[in-house]
């Protein structure tokens, strides 16, 4: 696997818990351990390549995050990916002022020069908070049935902004939300 960056939005704590809550129901069920294994934490991803310079998105996200607030979530519904990876999530309700976010940061990212993948492009982007990956096909039912009883909608804030590199799972950097950098 070669290595690759993303940027992701942390929770705050207590929208943190309530997403591990339902990685720990998982796992206990022996459905799916990957986030715990990998040492991951709850989050939205924004952005995912491999193909630009971290030293270079410091600045950018560290500007972005000055300016923002931290952001208001709602997860109230549960999906999977069209893919191989068998992931199941936490999908946010795609609200004006998470898109706007992460078109800002599109925008952001843009005029440095860094270009985002396809499914990151703001008209494709799917925000998503990931609870279980590589979950069997024959228990994605029962996966379904567990995370069906969560009591959602779960409610919170994004709290900070991360640049993570993978693998292996590594924080580079992270900045909270609306602090203002002093000159």
């Amino acid at each position: 696997m070669s290595q690759g960056y993303s940027i992701e939005l942390y929770f705050d704590p207590a929208l943190e818990n309530q997403v591990l809550k339902a990685w720990n129901v998982l796992a206990r069920r022996q459905i799916s351990t990957q986030l715990i294994e990998i040492e991951s934490r709850p989050h939205i991803t924004l952005f995912s390549s491999s193909l630009f310079d971290p030293l270079k998105l410091e600045n950018i996200v560290k500007n972005f995050a000055a300016k923002q607030e931290p952001l208001p979530l709602s997860f109230g519904s549960i999906g999977s990916l069209p893919s191989d990876s068998d992931t199941l999530f936490l999908a946010p309700t795609p609200t004006l002022s998470l898109l706007q976010f992460h078109l800002q940061l599109f925008d952001a990212m843009k005029k440095e020069g860094i270009e985002m993948g396809e499914e990151y492009r703001p008209d494709t982007w799917i925000p998503y908070c990931a609870v279980a990956e590589e979950v069997p096909t024959t228990r994605m039912g029962e996966a379904f049935t567990v995370l069906r009883d969560l009591k959602l909608p779960v409610a919170g804030y994004a709290t900070d902004i991360a640049l993570v590199e993978y693998p292996p799972l590594c924080e580079v950097f992270s900045f909270v939300l609306g602090n203002a950098i002093e000159l």
